[in-house]
């Protein structure tokens, strides 16, 4: 709920309720690029700090708990009532989304890393990650079928912006999903059990970073072809709102097609472990790829007041986002045990924090692009849904929010094609190398 918030919501509707400048808008999304790029670094370093940390709570649980109280209280500071010129403002924000990202840093990578080391069966890893990835989505989608009735858009009001201001709306909106996170980090951090792995396992020096990312190919491959996909897939849901509100020129039609994508997505995860009783990755990763471009196309082609048509397209594009973003997940997880037959040791953190990494870095990407599309369009400087300056405005849009994406989908999946080669077959002469080296034994 609160990644959503801040990566989806901060920019679209947020700068925009605030009726920002082209110029402030053009400088809030380069330091949001900035910021993120610095913070996939750090990903990879407090990856190692994970690795290396020895507490009698374990590796992950002292991380989890520092970073989501840091996290909480800068996502409520993002979203405080200050009203500054337009460079106090910049500079203000760049302070406090760089202690945001690097809080959430601090909480992510620890959380995401509990995942493979709660087992090292496949298909129990896979079971946890739908599980997992079915509270986010309901998350997500929490906040995306809210946010239009409680807060609003910069030309349609919600609830609360009726009742208590733009600003004060956007803070105590932002108050309740701190406050459901952190009751939510509360059931990890206390109800969670982390079983021993008896494996040999040296500190990692910060100048063996690089090497362990690289010199693991199968994870680079993975990293790459889902930086591609993330990037376009959040380049499509920043622009949602205003996609909504200035080409279909209705933003009402927002809310229900937000349950839509929830049925979609949900969806797609509960059925996740039927289909892989009967396909496998390949054929999944495949039909999901597919299903994503056809859902870009129908909605490329969908008229503006057709809802029926809208809907079929959301409903392709998310079930087959819903099963790529699981299928990632798992990947990245058995590269882990990739990593350690290959390398002869294991980096769970540091592998793993590859998954926020690439989450970041698509939506440093995408948040660009995003920028670029309601600058290009018309779409910030317009002064309602009927006033885009620029003529090809429309096309701008539909151009970047969904061919744009479509392409870097396809390739993805081509690259992951052609490089990853982590079947189950493969997968399975990996552990049983290992257990016979004695270097993995679950105790």
């Amino acid at each position: 709920m609160v990644y959503t918030l801040v990566s989806t919501y901060f920019l679209s509707m947020y700068v925009l309720s605030l009726h920002q400048s082209d110029a402030v808008l053009a400088w809030v999304s380069g330091l949001i690029l900035a910021a993120r790029l610095f913070d996939v670094v750090m990903d990879i370093v407090m990856g190692s700090v994970v690795d290396n940390t020895r507490t009698r709570w374990g590796q992950y649980k002292p991380w989890i708990l520092i970073g989501v109280i840091a996290s909480a209280t800068f996502t409520v500071l993002l979203f405080a009532p200050f009203n500054f010129n337009p460079t106090a403002f910049v500079t203000i924000f760049f302070l406090l989304y760089l202690c945001w990202s690097l809080s959430w840093t601090t909480n992510d990578i620890p959380y995401w890393s509990l995942m493979p080391a709660l087992s090292l069966d496949q298909k129990e890893r896979e079971r946890t990650g739908s599980l997992a990835k079915i509270f986010a989505n309901i998350g997500m989608f929490a906040v995306a079928g809210s946010i239009v009735p409680l807060v609003g858009t910069a030309d349609a009001p919600g609830i609360l912006t009726k009742a208590v201001g733009a600003q004060n709306a956007w803070l105590y909106y932002t108050l309740t999903i701190v406050i459901i996170m952190l009751a939510g980090q509360s059931v990890t951090l206390f109800g969670t059990k982390v079983p021993k792995l008896v494996v040999p396992q040296e500190r990692v020096k910060l100048r063996d970073i690089y090497k362990i990312v690289v010199k693991n190919d199968q994870l680079l491959w993975v990293a790459i072809a889902m930086i591609l996909f993330m990037t376009g897939y959040l380049t499509t849901t920043t622009l949602g709102v205003p996609y909504f509100e200035f080409i279909f020129r209705d933003s009402s039609m927002y809310f229900p097609f937000t349950l839509i994508l929830a049925v979609a997505s949900i969806g797609g995860l509960l059925v996740f472990p039927l289909l892989r009783k009967r396909f496998s990755r390949s054929v999944l990763y495949t039909g999901a790829t597919a299903s994503i471009v056809l859902g870009y196309i129908v909605f490329y082609l969908a008229p503006a007041h057709n809802f029926a048509f809208i809907a079929v397209g959301g409903l392709l594009l998310f079930f087959g986002d819903t099963l790529v973003t699981i299928l990632m997940l798992v990947f990245i997880s058995d590269t882990i045990d990739y990593g350690h037959w290959k390398l002869g040791h294991r980096n769970t953190a540091i592998t793993f924090a590859l998954q926020p990494f690439i989450n970041k870095l698509g939506a440093a990407l995408s948040a660009e692009v995003a920028a670029l599309a309601l600058i290009w369009s018309g779409i910030n400087a317009a002064k309602d849904n009927v006033d885009l300056v620029n003529g090809n405005g429309v096309t701008i849009m539909k151009l970047i929010m969904l061919a744009f994406p479509l392409v870097t989908t396809a390739g993805g999946y081509l690259l992951w094609r052609c490089k990853y080669k982590i079947d189950e077959d493969f997968f399975a002469k990996i552990q049983e190398d290992l257990r016979e080296r004695g270097q993995l034994v679950e105790d």
